[in-house]
């Protein structure tokens, strides 16, 4: 197979590029696009027999900019401590995609793109989306870089829901599937948090029914969105380490509402960072394609069965790592997967690691995970 992307050695700096895909492009809801716009990443360079690429899915309020500076805020990259010269996926050994997901607002088409049959941005009429959606738009992606199979699909959290719905939905082109943090489906008490979110961005005066313009966004509504869904992503350990009941530049009690506790403070300061980074109408979109995310719903509710193809006729190999703190995705359900694979008579390897971070701790200094990843990469090599 011929190199499809030129090299990018140096990690800090991957290749942001933008790829416009012509339709239609057909959805899960019957729906479809007329055209597909990715904006994506790639690091390192693709080997001549295609074996060593690597496809990283990124979690809800993520991006392609998974190893690199970040364009817009010129933060490091979201993964850097897992993707890099010398960490577990390394552009050295590996031809590495990172793509912006359908419906995001970093590249990809998303509520933000211009509606071609009017000129004007979709806002709320873009197709509601799937995270199967998500997985056939990288599909297409790669069809265009002329990658076929993938040695591995990597993702935590939604992320996660993305590698295993490849498992699924193409078993022919993965060879091993690492889901971190993640789950099946999406709880009864998941979706109870999203539509939390969702209400306080469309309460937002400035929402205007999805169609705010970059003068007046519902920066308030977003911001509170982003400060109740990141309390889900802590544990009560983490938060009490950090901050306990410490106030906020100040000795005694001010009897009043600003943020006079260091925890105010804090979601304050994420409700506000991620608001200039993020576009509400995305958040609503990837919320509900999230909430919609049922692996087993179409396989007469039966996980083992949605697995079946990839287990028995491709080997495709799995692995599944939690954390003892995290109660967004706890350690329940990452068994749950794990007993549907051993039932479909996957190869699978299971880790819980002990972390004080929760549902975050995927993202931050985790050398446990590390080794992990590592090591079930290097094996199926």
């Amino acid at each position: 197979m011929s190199v499809s992307a030129p090299q990018a050695a140096d990690t800090r700096f991957g290749l942001d590029r933008r790829v416009h895909l012509p339709g239609p492009f057909a959805l899960a809801s019957g729906q479809s696009l007329m055209g597909l716009d990715i904006g994506y990443e790639t690091y390192g360079t693709l080997a001549p027999d295609g074996r060593n690429a690597i496809l990283i899915c990124h979690a809800l309020t993520g991006d392609q900019h998974v190893a690199s500076l970040h364009p817009r805020t010129g933060k490091p990259g979201w993964w850097q401590r897992l993707v890099g010269a010398g960490k577990p996926i390394d552009p050295e050994r590996h031809f590495i995609i990172c793509a912006n997901v359908l419906g995001g607002c970093s590249g990809s088409s998303g509520p933000g793109s211009i509606d071609p049959g009017t000129g004007f941005p979709y806002a709320m009429a873009f197709p509601v989306i799937t995270i199967s959606d998500m997985v056939e738009a990288q599909a297409a992606l790669l069809d265009n870089l002329g990658v076929g199979t993938l040695m591995a699909v990597v993702g935590g959290s939604m992320g996660g829901m993305q590698a295993l719905q490849w498992a699924v939905s193409h078993p022919d082109r993965v060879r091993s599937v690492v889901a971190l943090a993640t789950a099946a489906r999406h709880s009864a008490q998941n979706i109870a948090f999203h539509e939390v979110g969702r209400q306080a961005i469309m309460a937002d005066p400035a929402w205007a029914g999805g169609n705010y313009t970059a003068d007046c966004q519902p920066v308030a509504g977003l911001a509170v969105a982003r400060m109740a869904a990141h309390i889900t992503y802590l544990s009560e350990q983490g938060l009490t380490a950090r901050f306990g009941r410490r106030l906020q530049d100040r000795e005694a009690l001010g009897f009043g509402f600003d943020a006079e506790f260091q925890v105010e403070s804090y979601l304050r300061h994420q409700g506000l960072a991620f608001v200039e980074r993020f576009d509400a109408n995305s958040y609503l979109y990837i919320t509900r394609a999230m909430d919609y995310f049922d692996l087993a719903a179409p396989h007469d509710g039966v996980l083992a069965k949605a697995f079946s193809s990839a287990a028995k006729d491709f080997g495709t190999r799995f692995a599944l790592v939690s954390f003892t703190t995290d109660w967004l995705y706890p350690t329940a359900e990452s068994k749950r997967i794990v007993s549907a694979l051993n039932a479909a008579g996957a190869a699978v390897s299971f880790c819980e690691l002990e972390s004080p971070h929760g549902h975050d701790a995927f993202l931050l200094e985790a050398p446990e995970m590390n080794r992990v990843v590592d090591g079930f990469l290097r094996a199926g090599a």
